[in-house]
């Protein structure tokens, strides 16, 4: 549990209580790192008993390597859980604790930046493009199907080409052979070299192909070509409905690829538009991320990232190397990333908190019900170990600021790409005149004319 005393000039003091168990898991931590580092004689590092240890170093140490090594955690948990968002370090007040039994509380003095205010949003023009099928990507999905569905027939009286469909032997340099392999010219499934050897044989000509490996070695390997088949690809007709789906025309196979394309490409539109949304709120009421909250947070993209690296068996340094890029740009724009992220839920937090807009405990069991049976968890039993936890705040300002979202998608003016590429054009604000010399131009307006 938390308290909050505002203290004014966007100064709080948060009051934060600390359970029995999560003291007793703080003592165990502290207990340990201090075996590891403590000196005693008779004893190895890690293998000093507790009551040796808190003869040797007294009580009040432990405690306070307990106290200081988790009471940051304890701390921003407990600011998550009320919604503050601090821009300063902390400054604590507490007395040591006396026992794990029972529960213990400190103070934290911080300043916090305040939910901005924000400009009348049903009021912003935000581009927003408009849903077009292009008839090529219609054809690729049919093209996709006929060829799921061709015809392989004989081609040996003539060379083979791209798109065909070769049966070889492959005879290794150290003897080791794989007869009767099939490769499709131009599909890429062998190494590129012996395809392209492949462009022009014959049936019975063989073509010895030398190639790099991944290690950087080179390897050779002889291709005896045995079958040429030649891919038929049937009509684009009713037929081809029949054969390779559920439908029984043409017209409908096709009205089904569109109408699957059309849901994609409008999932994008819907995405990028509530993106821009987020992003002409925040630049037109001039919100400005800075502190510790978005050091943490570039921190977090950091550590993504760099895991993201890891699971591709890709290091750092190799990254950037292979890149050009340096650390120092990389940390740059993660950084900048990370500003917009939190100005974009701050501005989305001033949505909320002027629309009404409240999440009840309700409303985030049911969340986490269509989570857990989508995973094929017990639902009560998640929803029972997250309250426990006190998870369930975090999710509540998840579901807050997604309904924020929706609101302000729904309340702003989409507005065509070109007409808002045209308004950026004529007026930016490094632009605009001092204050009284003029106003800004909008369509529909006179001409201004250059004094």
């Amino acid at each position: 549990m938390s308290q909050v005393e505002e203290l004014g000039g966007n100064r709080v003091r948060l009051t934060v209580d600390v359970s029995p168990h999560e003291l007793e898991h703080a003592v165990e931590h502290a207990a340990s790192d201090l075996e590891g580092s403590v000196r005693i004689p008779g004893f190895r590092k890690g293998k000093v008993p507790r009551q040796v240890l808190l003869a040797n170093v007294g009580k009040d140490r432990l405690w306070a390597e307990a106290v200081e090594s988790h009471i940051g955690g304890w701390f921003w948990n407990a600011a998550a859980r009320s919604r503050l968002r601090p821009v300063a370090t902390p400054e604590y007040d507490f007395a040591l604790p006396t026992t794990e039994s029972e529960p213990w509380s400190f103070s934290a003095t911080v300043e916090v930046q305040p939910t901005p205010e924000v400009v009348d949003w049903t009021t912003l023009e935000v581009p927003r493009d408009e849903t077009v099928v292009p008839d090529e990507l219609v054809q690729h999905e049919l093209d996709a199907l006929r060829n799921s569905v061709a015809e392989l027939v004989p081609a040996d009286e003539r060379e083979a080409r791209e798109g065909d469909t070769l049966v070889v032997d492959l005879a290794g340099a150290d003897g080791e052979g794989q007869p009767d392999t099939v490769v499709e010219l131009g599909a890429g499934r062998l190494v590129g070299e012996i395809e392209q050897a492949l462009v022009g044989a014959r049936v019975g000509d063989t073509r010895s192909v030398r190639y790099t490996l991944a290690d950087g070695t080179e390897t050779s390997v002889d291709v005896e070509v045995k079958h040429v088949n030649e891919k038929v690809l049937p009509e684009t007709d009713d037929e081809l409905a029949r054969a390779a789906s559920e439908f029984d025309t043409l017209a409908e196979l096709r009205a089904d690829i569109e109408g699957r394309i059309r849901a994609a490409v409008d999932e994008r539109i819907d995405a990028d538009f509530r993106a821009a949304a987020v992003d002409e709120l925040v630049r037109a009421s001039s919100i400005q991320a800075a502190g510790p909250l978005v050091e943490a947070r570039a921190r977090e993209l950091l550590s993504s990232f760099v895991r993201s690296l890891a699971n591709r068996g890709i290091t750092p340094e190799a990254y950037f190397q292979t890149t050009g890029q340096s650390p120092e740009i990389l940390t740059a724009q993660v950084r900048a990333e990370a500003a917009q992220s939190v100005a974009r839920e701050l501005a989305l937090e001033a949505v909320a908190d002027r629309a009404g807009i409240a999440v009840s405990d309700e409303d985030v069991k049911e969340l986490i019900r269509e989570q857990a049976e989508g995973s094929g968890d017990d639902p009560e039993a998640v929803i029972e170990d997250i309250w426990a936890h006190g998870h369930q705040e975090s999710l509540r300002d998840d579901l807050r600021l997604r309904a924020a979202l929706d609101r302000l998608a729904e309340d702003v003016k989409p507005i065509s790409p070109e007409a808002h590429a045209a308004r950026e054009a004529i007026w930016t604000p490094d632009k605009e005149k001092s204050a009284g010399e003029t106003k800004l131009w909008t369509p529909g307006d006179p001409v201004p004319q250059d004094r």
